[in-house]
Parts: C-alpha cells; sequence; structure tokens
C-alpha cells in the first residue's frame, strides 16, 4: 500500500465521519424542533384529559382518555366540555353544556324533561332514557348569568352537575376545553357526540 493510498483513504475516512457528524447535527435538531413543536401544540391548541367516574357514560367511560380543544374555545350548547373547577370542587370534571349566558333553564322532575328557554331538549341521543328527575339545590327556572354556563352529566342519577350546589353555574374562565376524541381505549376511538 502506497503513501497516496494510506492519505486517499485517511480523506475518504475524515469525510464521512465530518458527513456522519453534520448528519447527526441535522437530526438532532430536527428532533428538537418537533418536540417544541409538539409541546407548544399541546400546551395552547390540544390537551389529553383522562375521564374519571360514571358521570358522563355512555357517551364518556372511566379511563377513557379524550383530547381536548382549548385555544379561544367559546362554549356551544350540547358540547362536551372540561371544567378546571367549579364553586366547590376543586378538581376537574367533565360535562355537558346545557344552556349559555341569560339562557332560562327549567327542569320538570316529574317527566324529566329539561327545557332551555322554554323548549324541551330532545337529549335522546345521549341520554338512552332521556329523563332528569334527581331532585335540585335550586328552584327552577333559573337564568344562566353572563360569562357563565349550565352543565349536566349525561349520566343525571349520579352525576353532580349545575343542579347542586357544589358546581352551579359554571363561570367560563374555568373552561378548559372541549372534548374532541376519545383516543384511549382504542376500540373507542372516535368522536365524542
Amino acid at each position: 500500500m502506497s503513501h497516496d493510498d494510506i492519505q486517499s483513504g485517511m480523506k475518504t475516512f475524515s469525510k464521512k465521519k465530518r458527513n456522519l457528524i453534520t448528519n447527526s447535527y441535522e437530526w438532532v435538531e430536527a428532533l428538537i424542533s418537533s418536540l417544541i413543536a409538539v409541546v407548544i401544540l399541546f400546551t395552547f391548541l390540544f390537551r389529553v384529559v383522562n375521564v374519571s367516574g360514571p358521570s358522563m357514560l355512555p357517551t364518556l367511560q372511566s379511563n377513557d382518555r379524550v383530547v381536548l380543544s382549548s385555544y379561544f374555545y367559546k362554549p356551544h350548547r350540547g358540547d362536551v366540555i372540561v371544567i378546571t373547577h367549579t364553586q366547590k370542587l376543586r378538581e376537574p370534571i367533565i360535562k355537558r353544556v346545557i344552556a349559555l349566558e341569560n339562557q332560562v333553564v327549567n327542569i320538570d322532575f316529574k317527566t324529566g324533561v329539561v327545557f332551555v328557554d322554554g323548549v324541551a331538549l330532545d337529549e335522546s341521543a345521549y341520554i338512552p332514557n332521556g329523563i332528569t328527575t334527581q331532585p335540585s339545590d335550586y328552584a327552577y327556572p333559573l337564568q344562566v348569568p353572563p360569562g357563565h354556563v349550565f352543565v349536566l352529566g349525561d349520566n343525571r342519577s349520579v352525576s353532580n352537575d349545575s343542579r347542586f350546589s357544589d358546581v352551579g353555574m359554571v363561570d367560563e374562565r374555568y373552561i378548559l376545553g372541549k372534548a374532541e376524541m376519545i383516543v384511549f381505549p382504542f376500540d373507542r376511538f372516535g368522536k365524542v357526540k
């Protein structure tokens, strides 16, 4: 092996080493950029929360993992939302928006029908029996104050919701976001309705 062959081999080795180092830096840079983008995305736009308890059956089951959209979220009637805390509760809860600010809610506890602004709600899509018979801490009808929402769980017989003083009318500032999709368990993957 000649001296020129050795030098040529060293140059080739040195060039490969530089390319490997350059490629490694590019991969690390791409990975860090991706991680930052994911953190920003899940901090400001989407969050994943774990459902605890039976109050949203059959829509959501305990231990479902749900993706929330939270960036500039404005509540709409029928949305399933996560609330960070309420009048007396300090842990997050998940409920369905029934009425918005300035709307009047009435519940006929004999028939189990919920009315908003005098119109009976058709809740058959998310409540199997379609009734609300559990008593309340409040007298009805009642008006939702500005900046608040009235929420109910889908499983009304066990749900602690706006019918009770522990929750009451929910200040919109305490809404973490809207439940968009069940992501786990995989057999329940799909849009929250």
